[in-house]
Order: structure tokens, then sequence, then C-alpha cells
């Protein structure tokens, strides 16, 4: 398929209001989609379905799926070209800082009297926009963010989502799971040699932690490399990989010890979550919840030796599972404004002006596409 046929088809199942995604993988070519053949509502079980999830942060709220089964697969190649990356845009806030600070310091203040260790706070902005097609919004996103999962998700019973999320849920393949601890953040300036302050650095590791203490009896060979610089648009994070072999535990189960990770929530996981659901302004959604591949069957053929294969290839069969956690987007709404979703972790040594500012830092990631 020509990459053009590619993005007709999606505008074409927006306007017929049909339920579609397309999206590509972090350092890949490769763009899919899945075009719903009806506009069902379908929602997850237990996580034996197949096909593309879009879950929400709240674990308790119902998970959409668009059923492999019920749509149709396309694919086509895109390539990168560094050379017509979008440049950075300077947009100023249009939200007042002092309600986003008064709840920082507030998350602060819960955590010095010992009821939180660390707490995710964020915030909504609206955002006015002339750019009338979400496809162009689209391929904007896909330009920008080559080292990201890029996606276009809509649903007419739901709405319209745009992303680029530097962050991996967990990835199965052959029985083995592989996720990563994802946190800090600081502006990128030519460089990744960085130094990362004891905040962050505690931030960083309080998910590590969570993570191996909370799969302990779900993998076997568990193994943690050590935090590494990553760079994410413009901006860097400190990240940890953490794989082991999967027991005899279900996916169901892997997910709900996992998410809502300390990264989009805090730690504990359940009073961290209470304290958001109660403070923060406005409804997460599917802001910080989790989406991607569901159970999906690949095939692949490579060649081998001519002596022992008359045909000189084979074929292998595999079922993976590469699910992302929902930062970096925003929701569509009307064709003229779309709402961001910015936010950080707090920990006790957090500076609540220096959050906000940390906030606008994200905000304008995503800003320069918009315009």
């Amino acid at each position: 398929m020509i990459i053009s046929d590619f993005f007709d088809q999606l505008a074409i199942h927006f306007n017929s209001e049909l339920p579609f995604v397309g999206y590509r993988k972090p350092n890949e070519k490769k763009l899919q989609a899945f075009l719903q053949t009806s506009d069902e509502l379908n929602t997850i079980s237990d996580y034996t379905e197949k096909g593309f999830v879009m879950a929400p942060f709240n674990d308790e709220e119902p998970s959409v799926l668009i059923p492999l089964e019920q749509s149709k697969s396309i694919s086509t190649l895109y390539s990168f070209d560094s050379s017509n990356e979008l440049p950075e845009k300077t947009h100023n806030s249009d939200l007042s800082a002092s309600e986003h600070i008064a709840l920082v310091a507030k998350g602060v203040n819960t955590i010095n009297k010992g009821s939180l260790d660390k707490v995710v706070i964020s915030r909504e902005e609206v955002v006015s926009i002339t750019e009338t097609n979400p496809i162009t919004i689209f391929k904007r996103l896909l330009q920008s963010y080559p080292t990201a999962f890029v996606y276009c998700w809509y649903h007419p019973k739901v709405g319209l989502w745009l992303g680029a999320t530097p962050e991996t849920l967990l990835s199965v393949a052959n029985n083995r799971l592989s996720t990563m601890s994802l946190a800090g953040t600081q502006e990128y300036k030519d460089s990744l040699d960085v130094v990362w302050g004891n905040k962050e650095q505690v931030e960083q590791q309080f998910v590590t932690d969570y993570i191996v203490e909370n799969l302990q009896d779900s993998l076997s060979n568990i193994s943690v490399s050590e935090p590494e610089t990553i760079k994410a648009g413009n901006l860097l994070h400190l990240k940890s990989t953490i794989t082991g072999k999967i027991n005899e535990t279900g996916l169901k189960d892997i997910i709900k010890k996992l998410h809502p990770t300390p990264a989009v929530c805090g730690v504990p996981k359940q009073e961290a979550k209470a304290f958001l659901i109660q403070n923060e302004p406005y409804n997460r959604a599917f802001y910080t919840g989790f989406l991607g591949e569901l159970n999906i069957t690949q095939k692949s053929t490579r060649n081998t030796n001519r002596r022992n294969v008359e045909n000189n290839a084979y074929a292998t069969v595999k079922t993976t599972t590469k699910l992302f956690v929902n930062l970096r987007c925003m929701q569509w709404f009307n064709n003229d404004t779309v709402h961001l979703y910015l936010g950080g972790g707090i920990t006790k040594d957090s500076n609540p002006e220096a959050e906000w500012l940390e906030t606008v830092a994200k905000a304008r990631v995503m800003k320069k596409v918009l315009y």
C-alpha cells in the first residue's frame, strides 16, 4: 500500500464515524492500522482478546477494544526525514500557574505527613487550533517523534486521541516480558551527558523498586539494567529496562500489578490514586492509561542453511503483546480545540514552581505539532 492510500483510509473511516487506530512503534518505519467495520463499542473482559486496546488511567473503568476479527488491517512504510523536522515553537500557557502550584504543594505536604512516598500530579490545558484535520496532526507527530509510539485513535462513542509516548508498559513475546522504569525530566540541550539531581534519581528508583517487587511472583530470572538517559522530543528522562520469564500468571494479572505504575500515579499505588481522583480538577480518562497491540499473532521468515532445508526458508509464529503508557497525548474536540494532559512526579524534595515549569516544557513538546 502506498502511504497516501493509508492516510486516506484513516480519513474515510473518521469521516464515516467508524472506529480506527493508526500507529507506528518506536524506531520503526512500518505504519499499521485497524479499521473496525462497525461502530460497536467493544470492551476488554480478561485480556485474552486479540486486537488493539485503549485503557483508562482508572483501572476500575472499562478498557476499549478494536477487535482484530471485526477490523480490516492495513500497513505501509513511512520514511522519517530529519531535515523536515518541525521547528520548536513557543506558546504561552493560557492557564494560571497558581492552581497547579497549590496542588503540588498539597502533594508535598501529604508526602511529608507520611501518607505517600510519591504522587504524580497532572493538569489539563485547553488549546485552540486552526488545523481541522486530525490526520494532519498525526503526520506531524510521526515526523517529529521517530523514537516514540505514535498513534491516532478514534471511536465515535468515546472520542479522538493522538499522542507520541516514550514509555512502554510491557512487551510480551515467547513467554518473555520486558518493561521499563521511566521517570525524571529535564530539557534536552544538545547533549545526553547530563547530571541528574537526587529528586529525579529517587523518583526513578521508586518506579524500579515498585515494578520489581510487584512482579516477583509473576516472573522468574528478573534482570534490571542500570539507569540511562534517553531523549523524547526535546526532553530527557531516566530509564531502566526490566525483563523476566513469565510463570503461570495470566496477562490480566500482570497488567493489574503494573498499572497504574508509580511513573504515572505514585507510591503506595492505591493511596496515590485516591489522592489524584479526589484532588485533580479534571478526569484523566485515557491520559496515563495504556494502549497497544493485544495478543497479535505474527509470522516471520528467514533464510537457513540450504543443506538442511530444501526451500531455504522457514516461518516462525509467535503471539506478541506490546502496550505503551499514554503520555504526551491530546484529546481532540470539535475541530477547534485539543486538550493537552501534562504531569510530573512529586516527592518530598519537589519544588512546586519548578514542577509547574516542567509541565510547561512538556506542553511545548506537544504544541509544536498543532500550529
